[in-house]
């Protein structure tokens, strides 16, 4: 049986770029071909993701990932060249690596806690040229207490990593003052949002839009000002104990 190709986009990724109104400079699409195709080659030795159609892949994966690109651009405008991502939970490199392959400019730290996992991202990085990717093979906790790292991110982005009222915890306290998080999350948002009120509340922050995908929903929430020094809490505890 032939192995499915990814390299090449299909019409229809193409149409749906185009009616998002997501535009690509002439090598982007070449890179996260050649992106998706050491995902799927790593993917045999590891489990990074189960989605096996090139279509869908493109779909789910690639146009998910760039549906965050206007919040993105909007921040790098505003910020300039000084601005900082960082994926949390990035696995094997969704949306960071898909967003670093269109904005290779962009200072990206791609945040794992597996240590063959940030292997990959870091190996794949390096073999796209992508020379202002940084890998972090750490908890989410840990850089969140951390103050080198603490609220230094403008962007934080995060997808599957959790329920809403969990996630915040993670992200929220790497975020900058003004600073956005951009989840990417399923059909279930809105109740997933329900649930995070009283976090976000404790957090200092809020979700300020909720965006329809393809596939299910963005949640953008903001961070209105510092996050009290308590969180995040210790590693393990904002998903033993979420806050309520």
């Amino acid at each position: 049986m032939t192995e499915p190709t990814f390299a090449t986009p299909p019409d229809t990724f193409h149409a749906a770029a185009a009616s998002a109104g997501i535009t690509f400079e002439s090598e982007d699409l070449d890179r996260i071909g050649r992106y998706l195709e050491l995902l799927y080659d790593a993917n045999s030795r590891m489990n990074l993701t189960a989605i096996r159609d090139p279509e869908e892949v493109w779909s789910r994966h690639v146009l998910d990932s760039l549906t965050l690109l206007p919040w993105v651009l909007e921040m790098r405008e505003k910020i300039g060249e000084n601005m900082r991502l960082i994926d949390v939970g990035s696995g094997g490199g969704l949306p960071g690596l898909i967003i670093a392959c269109v904005q290779p400019d962009l200072s990206i730290t791609l945040l794992e806690t597996t240590g063959k996992k940030a292997r990959f991202l870091a190996e794949t990085a390096e073999a796209l040229g992508l020379e202002r990717v940084q890998v972090a093979n750490d908890r989410a906790e840990t850089m969140g207490r951390d103050p080198v790292q603490r609220e230094s991110y403008h962007i934080v982005t995060a997808r599957a990593v959790g329920p809403l009222n969990v996630l915040a915890e993670y992200t929220v306290p790497l975020a900058h003052p003004d600073g956005l998080v951009l989840a990417i999350k399923g059909a279930k948002a809105e109740a997933e949002i329900e649930e995070a009120k009283q976090a976000l509340y404790k957090l200092h922050a809020s979700v300020v839009a909720v965006h329809p995908t393809s596939t299910g929903r963005i949640i953008v929430i903001e961070k209105n000002r510092p996050v009290p020094k308590l969180y995040p809490r210790e590693v393990g505890e904002p998903k033993r104990r979420p806050l309520d």
